[in-house]
């Protein structure tokens, strides 16, 4: 492939951090290599599971060639963890203004938010976060970066333009996209994804957010604290249902406080344009009505990126929704074609990208045996506040019939959480019935994504909740919930019987 041939790339607003960003993640002067003889490894698709691979194989001394048809990064850093953690800063500190009065602090009348300053500071440090994945970079550590479509041409082969490329193993990690849902109008009137609401520029004054999921909750909140009205549009009766039902309730009533409206258990029917309004037509509790916003934001789903890449010529099996399938060492249906990230594992996020490309770089490489299954999942929800969990809800367990007890922390017993003014929220762990082992555990607080890696940390390491009561944590802080609760578990060990045995020893020992 030529210069001429690589397709160009824009990301709106074309201002200086986008173009530094484009520079270094699809750099428009970018000239092909000439391809090896052969390689050792193949990946198609540079976001994070690729990006992992390659450079983790190439490290080992691999012969490694990293294919991208748009930006390098993918969605984490293009549309992804990384705009939307910088928006919801932004937001979280309105809202630590707006309410600073509840901590004897007084701030003037008339504070609001400076929407064109948060989205240019989102794209100042995008762009700078960017050298992480810049071509070059990769370059450097010894990758061959290929811009543009690649697609299988035998099992052995994939094409990128004019180039072939043969390969001992290939990686498939060509992501997900948003999913749109099928209502009618919607796409005529035109919708926002998380794949274009960050090139934004002006704050829409009324929006409309399809679906109470992780992406939909966390931007809708962002957005209402902005300034826009929002509304929810859920077909459930309630946001985050994937979530534990006493968390799910936690945030939504810190929606409401905010302002959020929450439309539940709606049907949306279609959405048609009127001027320069776009009106979704709702059925709610057998009425309708009609809901005019200025934009709409998609937040349904992702669907997997199989689309091009010819898999039929390699022999892999996919289905267009579940994407392509993977045994449990992530090997696809050829066995010289491996699989990572969203286009093959149901848990879309980016730090499962990360551990399923290290197990794919053992397993190709090294002929390893590692399991995806193995994996200890956590996930967190940056909502205000955020809800991380980790492992089996109690549904989970009794569905698989294993009894659980369950130790439930409030956070208004912690006095850190007290202190801090965030006492509505909870630990919530279960464990095993009649032991330890901890089989998982759900923690709603302002920064319960960073609290939850100590429970993960003691189910890899097979550590049982009583064992956390004897971990010292720092005074006061949020985290004392986690040895608290083991300290719930501890206690339960002391039976009548115990107690009673106890009570003679004492009693004997005076």
């Amino acid at each position: 492939m030529t210069q001429m041939e690589i397709p160009e790339v824009t990301i709106a607003p074309m201002d200086e951090h986008n173009q530094t960003l484009v520079s270094n993640t699809h750099p428009p002067d970018w000239v092909n290599p000439e391809p090896a003889s052969r390689y050792n490894l193949v990946v198609i698709g540079a976001g994070t599971a690729g990006l992992v691979t390659a450079a983790g194989a190439a490290g080992l001394g691999a012969k490694v060639a990293l294919i991208e048809k748009h930006l390098l990064g993918g969605d984490c850093l293009n549309v992804g963890c990384v705009p939307s953690k910088s928006l919801l800063r932004s937001s979280r500190a309105y809202a630590d203004v707006r309410d600073a009065h509840e901590l004897g602090v007084r701030v003037p009348d008339g504070v609001e938010v400076d929407f064109p300053a948060v989205m240019e500071r989102m794209r100042r440090l995008r762009s700078r976060i960017s050298h992480n994945d810049s071509a070059r970079r990769f370059q450097q550590l010894g990758v061959d970066v290929f811009l543009g479509e690649g697609h299988f041409k035998e099992p052995d082969t994939i094409e990128v333009g004019e180039k072939t490329l043969r390969f001992k193993k290939a990686v498939l990690a060509t992501g997900a996209r948003a999913a749109a849902p099928p209502i009618p109008g919607l796409a005529e009137a035109g919708y926002l994804t998380n794949e274009t609401v960050f090139s934004l520029t002006e704050l829409p004054r009324r929006l409309a957010v399809i679906g109470a999921g992780p992406i939909g909750c966390e931007l809708a909140q962002a957005f209402r604290r902005f300034g826009s009205e929002v509304s929810i549009l859920e077909m459930q009766p309630q946001i985050l249902t994937r979530e534990d039902q006493d968390a799910a309730q936690i945030v939504q009533r810190s929606f409401l406080r905010d302002g959020v409206n929450l439309v539940l258990g709606c049907k949306i029917l279609g959405v048609e344009k009127r001027n320069s309004d776009k009106i979704i037509q709702l059925e709610c509790e057998g009425e309708c009505r009609d809901l005019p916003v200025d934009e709409i934001l998609v937040g349904v789903g992702r669907a997997p990126n199989v689309e091009g890449l010819n898999l039929e010529a390699a022999g892999v099996k996919y289905d267009e929704r579940k994407g392509v399938q993977v045994n449990d060492y992530l090997q696809t249906s050829s066995p010289r074609i491996y699989a990572a990230g969203d286009i093959c594992f149901p848990y879309k996020f980016t730090h499962t990208a990360d551990a399923l490309a290290r197990i794919v770089i053992q397993n190709t490489l090294f002929l390893g045996r590692k399991k995806a299954s193995a994996l200890t999942i956590p996930w967190c929800t940056y909502t205000d506040p955020e809800i991380a969990h980790v492992g089996m809800y109690e549904k989970d367990a009794l569905a698989k019939g294993i009894p659980v007890d369950t130790f439930l922390r409030p956070l208004k017993e912690v006095d850190r959480a007290i202190l801090d003014g965030e006492e509505e929220g909870f630990l919530k762990i279960h464990v095993k019935k009649g032991t330890d082992k901890i089989l998982g555990a759900t923690m709603v607080a302002r920064h319960a994504g960073e609290m939850i890696s100590e429970i993960t940390l003691a189910m890899v390491l097979n550590s049982g909740l009583g064992t956390l009561a004897g971990v010292i944590h720092p005074y006061p802080t949020q985290t004392e919930a986690i040895k608290q609760a083991g300290d719930a578990y501890n206690r339960t060990r002391l039976t009548p019987l115990v107690k009673r045995a106890f009570s003679r020893w004492l009693a004997w020992t005076r």
